[in-house]
C-alpha cells in the first residue's frame, strides 16, 4: 500500500506510537483520578504528561489543554459552548462541515447566525473581508489553519488581531496543520485551538484536543464523573476537569503522547520541508500534463501548506482515485467534507483528487504515484 491521505488520517504511525498503545492496556490499566491506587495513579501521570506535552508543543496552559474524541468535538464544544442566543459567527469560505454543520444547525434553530468571509490571494483584503463581516454581537471568528482541501492558508495571525480590537474571540481549526505547520497560541492570537490527534501528531484515531489560551466561558456539551468534586450535584468549573466528564480516552492519549513526542523530536520545520517537496515535485510534474487541472500554484508568491488537489480531465475525481487504489495507491477522491471550499473554487459538481503526504512518504513512493497519475490521464 503506497499512502498518500494522511489529510484523512496519518498513515504509517510510528512505531513509538503503536507500542505505546499496546503497552497501554497493560500499563495503564486502571481508571485515572478513580483511585489512590498505584495502578490508578498510573494513569493519572501519563494523562497529565501528555498534557504537560501538547501545552508544550502549541504553548499553551497545561490545564487548559482538553483531550477530545477528534477535532469534531472540538470544534462542536467551542461553538456550542459559545453560542448564546442572538450570537453572530464570522467564517473563511474554506472551512470544513465540522465548522459549518453545527452552526447552520444552531442558525435554523434559531440561537444564532453566521457569515463567511472570502480567502484572497491579498492578504489586506482578505482581513478586510473577516472585519466587514464582524457585528456588534460577533462572539468569534473561527477559520482554518489550512484548507483540507487546496492548501490555502489564510493570515490568521493578522485575523485575530482584528478580532481582538473589536473584542471577538478567535478559533483556529488546526485539524489540517498541526504537526508540520509551528501552532504557537500565543504568536498566533488563537484563543482557542481546535485539532485532531490522529493527522499530523501521528496520534490514534479517537483522539483530538481542545485548547484555550485562557479561562474562556464556555458552556459544556456533556457533564458527568470527573473524579473531582463528586460531593457536587454540579459540574465542576475548572479546566481541564469542567471539559473532560467520563472515563478518558487512556489507551487513545498514550498515543497521542508519543505522537506528540515524536513531532517535537523531528521539528515541525523539518516535517514541513519534507512534505512541501514532495508536493512541490508532484506539482511540476503534474503541471506539464495538458490533461490534468491543478487548482493551485505554488510559486504564486502565497502561503500554502503541503495538500494538492487535482483533477483528470473528462474523469469524476472518485473514478481517478478507484484506477489509483487499483494501483495500491491511497487518495481520496469528492468533496473531503468541504463543500464551501469546492463552491469557493468552482469544484462543487465534480470534486478533487487530494494528496497528502507525510513524513514517512519517500521519493520512490512519490515517483510512482506521478507515473500511474500521468498513465491515467493519457
Amino acid at each position: 500500500m503506497i499512502y498518500f491521505d494522511n489529510g484523512a488520517t496519518s498513515y504509517p504511525k510510528p512505531f513509538s506510537v503503536v507500542n505505546a498503545v499496546q503497552r497501554s492496556f497493560c500499563d495503564f490499566c486502571a481508571n485515572p483520578g478513580r483511585g489512590g491506587y498505584n495502578s490508578a495513579m498510573k494513569s493519572a501521570e501519563m494523562i497529565y504528561n501528555a498534557r504537560s506535552a501538547a501545552a508544550d508543543l502549541f504553548n499553551a496552559n497545561t490545564e487548559n489543554v482538553i483531550f477530545t474524541s477528534g477535532c469534531t468535538y472540538s470544534l462542536n464544544a467551542a461553538i456550542k459552548g459559545l453560542c448564546r442566543l442572538g450570537s453572530h459567527f464570522v467564517i473563511s469560505d474554506l472551512e470544513h462541515n465540522s465548522v459549518v454543520r453545527p452552526l447552520e444547525k444552531l442558525k435554523k434553530s434559531g440561537k444564532c447566525d453566521y457569515s463567511v468571509a472570502k480567502v484572497t490571494p491579498d492578504e489586506s483584503e482578505t482581513v478586510n473581508n473577516f472585519v466587514n463581516k464582524f457585528r456588534k454581537n460577533t462572539v468569534a471568528v473561527i477559520c482554518t489553519l489550512s484548507s483540507n482541501v487546496f492548501g490555502i492558508m489564510p493570515p490568521i495571525t493578522k485575523i485575530a488581531h482584528e478580532a481582538h480590537k473589536n473584542g471577538i474571540l478567535f478559533i483556529l481549526d488546526a485539524a489540517q496543520g498541526a504537526g508540520y505547520l509551528p501552532v504557537d497560541m500565543k504568536k498566533t492570537g488563537a484563543d482557542i485551538i481546535c485539532c485532531a490527534g490522529h493527522k499530523g501528531l501521528f496520534g490514534p484515531m479517537g483522539t483530538g484536543l481542545l485548547i484555550l489560551s485562557k479561562d474562556i466561558n464556555i458552556d459544556t456539551l456533556a457533564e458527568g464523573g470527573t473524579g473531582s468534586n463528586s460531593e457536587s450535584l454540579n459540574q465542576p468549573v475548572l479546566s481541564p476537569d469542567k471539559f473532560e466528564s467520563g472515563t478518558p480516552n487512556v489507551h487513545g492519549i498514550a498515543g497521542l503522547f508519543e505522537g506528540i513526542k515524536f513531532v517535537e523530536n523531528i521539528k515541525c520545520e523539518n516535517i514541513l520541508m519534507h512534505e512541501n517537496k514532495i508536493i512541490k515535485y508532484i506539482f511540476d510534474e503534474l503541471k506539464a500534463c495538458q490533461s490534468i487541472i491543478l487548482y493551485t500554484d505554488f510559486y504564486d508568491g502565497v502561503q500554502k501548506s503541503p495538500v494538492l488537489s487535482f483533477n483528470v480531465k473528462s474523469k469524476k475525481s472518485e473514478e481517478t482515485a478507484a484506477l489509483l487504489a487499483e494501483n495500491g495507491i491511497c487518495v481520496r477522491g469528492g468533496l473531503h467534507c468541504a463543500p464551501l471550499a469546492h463552491r469557493k473554487m468552482g469544484t462543487l459538481g465534480v470534486g478533487t483528487v487530494r494528496i497528502t503526504p507525510s513524513w514517512f512518504t519517500d521519493e520512490k513512493e512519490t515517483e510512482f504515484l506521478v507515473n500511474c497519475i500521468k498513465k491515467i490521464a493519457k
